[in-house]
C-alpha cells in the first residue's frame, strides 16, 4: 500500500524505499524490491491481492541441488533458485538440510600448479617408503625461522550493529621485530637464537648455526635425520656441504609446503597463541618471552608435531597433493 501510494505520488523507487525505511524503520523494504513493484505499476498491475498461482510450488530434489551446488558451490541462494525455479528460502531450508553453511574457503599458502603436486605426493610417497616403519621419525630434528613481533596484536570479532564498523585494529607499517632461529624434535629445544639487528641469514652463517646445533646433539643422538625447507641459504652449496661433514640425512621437503613443515604447523602456530596481546619494549623481553613458551611446553608436544608427519604425509597422497586443511 505504501509503495503504491508513493508511485502515485511520483517518487522514484529508490526514493519510495527511503521514505518508507524512514518512516516505518530501516530494512522494512529494500530498494530492489521497490523497483520490481514499481514495474508492476507500470504494467498496470496496482492490485495488491496475491495472483493466483499455478498450481503447488516446485518442490526441490535434493539430489539435484546436490549436484548443483557440487559444480559450483559459490553461487547465492537466488542463483541456485533461479536455475531450480523455486524460491531462495526454499533452496536455504533445503541446504540446510543437507548440512550446508554459508562460509569462506580455506587460504592457502600457494596455487600449487599440477607439477608442484605431483612433487608433493612424489615426496611424501619417498618418504613414507624409505623405512619399514615410522620410528625413524623420533630422530628427526626440524628447524626454521620465524619474525617474533615487539606488539603482538590480536584482531577480535565484535558484536556490531548493523552499518557499524567496530573498532579497527591498525596495521603497522615498519613494525619492530627479531629474527627467531629455532631447533627441535620430539625430545623438545635442541637449539634456539635470534639474529642480531640487521643481520640475515645467508649460507655461510646457516652453516655456523648447524655447527652450534651438532654441538649440542653431541652424546644425546647419534643419528639425525634432518627436515628443513628449501630457502636459499638451507639449499646453498655451503649448507649442503655442511650437512654431508655432518653425517645428518636429509628428510626429502616439497617446496611451498608449510603443511609439511613442523615448525609452522605446530610450534610457530602454538607460539602466536601464546604470544598475543604481548608487548615488549625491547629485544631481552622478547628472547625471555620465548623461553617461558619453550618451558612451558611438555615433552608430548613436540612428540605429536614431529610423529604427526606420517599422518600428512598420508593425507597429502590421499589428496593428489591438496594443502592439507
Amino acid at each position: 500500500m505504501l509503495l503504491l501510494y508513493e508511485y502515485r505520488m511520483g517518487h522514484r523507487a529508490a526514493e519510495a524505499a527511503r521514505n518508507i525505511c524512514s518512516f516505518m524503520g530501516g530494512g522494512v523494504v529494500s530498494e530492489r524490491d521497490a523497483q520490481l513493484w514499481f514495474k508492476r505499476f507500470r504494467d498496470g498491475q496496482t492490485d495488491l491481492d496475491d495472483l493466483p498461482r499455478s498450481g503447488r510450488p516446485r518442490e526441490i530434489d535434493d539430489d539435484e541441488l546436490q549436484k548443483i551446488v557440487d559444480s559450483d558451490s559459490t553461487l547465492s541462494l537466488r542463483d541456485y533458485a533461479t536455475v531450480l525455479e523455486c524460491s531462495y528460502t526454499a533452496v536455504e531450508s533445503h541446504l540446510k538440510e543437507l548440512g550446508k553453511s554459508w562460509r569462506y574457503g580455506e587460504i592457502v599458502p600457494h596455487e600449487l600448479s599440477p607439477v608442484q603436486l605431483k612433487i608433493r605426493i612424489d615426496t611424501c610417497t619417498e618418504n613414507l617408503s624409505s623405512h619399514r616403519n615410522l620410528t625413524w621419525l623420533s630422530n628427526i630434528v626440524t628447524g626454521d625461522e620465524k619474525w617474533v613481533l615487539y606488539v603482538n596484536k590480536k584482531r577480535k570479532k565484535q558484536w556490531l550493529s548493523k552499518g557499524q564498523s567496530g573498532t579497527p585494529t591498525p596495521k603497522d607499517i615498519k613494525p619492530k621485530k627479531v629474527m627467531l632461529c629455532v631447533w627441535w624434535g620430539v625430545r623438545g629445544i635442541v637449539h634456539w637464537e635470534t639474529l642480531p639487528k640487521g643481520q640475515t641469514i645467508n649460507g655461510e652463517l646457516y652453516c655456523k648455526q648447524l655447527d652450534r646445533v651438532a654441538e649440542c646433539l653431541k652424546r644425546k643422538q647419534d643419528r639425525v635425520y634432518f627436515l628443513h625447507d628449501n630457502a636459499r641459504p638451507h639449499t646453498s652449496k655451503l649448507a649442503i656441504e655442511k650437512l654431508a661433514e655432518l653425517q645428518w640425512q636429509i628428510v626429502p621437503h616439497p617446496p611451498y609446503s608449510p603443511d609439511l613443515a613442523p615448525s609452522d604447523y605446530h610450534l610457530f602456530r602454538s607460539m602466536a597463541h601464546f604470544l598475543d596481546e604481548k608487548k615488549f619494549d625491547d629485544e631481552d623481553e622478547v628472547k625471555s618471552a620465548v623461553s617461558d613458551y619453550f618451558d612451558s611446553l611438555d615433552q608430548d608436544f613436540f612428540k605429536n608435531g614431529i610423529l604427526s608427519l606420517g599422518e600428512r604425509w598420508r593425507q597429502v597422497i590421499e589428496n593428489n597433493g591438496a594443502y592439507i586443511n
